[in-house]
């Protein structure tokens, strides 16, 4: 069984969807911040694309951001 995709509390930089997709995956969390900081250099919505998943990610053990307010 694979880890649910959420982004965990500890080992965040900015918001932990990195760490949360090296989770998922069974990659470590500097492997996945190096690919999505190369692929920054490639034309394409990589950073729409990360706050897209900041903001509809669930935080592990807790609420969505937008539902705290």
């Amino acid at each position: 069984m694979s880890a649910a995709l959420v982004r965990p509390r500890d080992h965040r930089m900015i918001a932990g969807v990195c760490a949360g997709l090296a989770r998922r995956f069974g990659t470590s969390r500097t492997t996945m911040r190096v690919i999505f900081l190369v692929s920054c250099l490639l034309p394409g919505p990589q950073f729409l694309l990360y706050l897209a998943l900041w903001l509809l990610l669930p935080s592990e053990g807790g609420r969505r951001p937008a539902e705290s307010w």
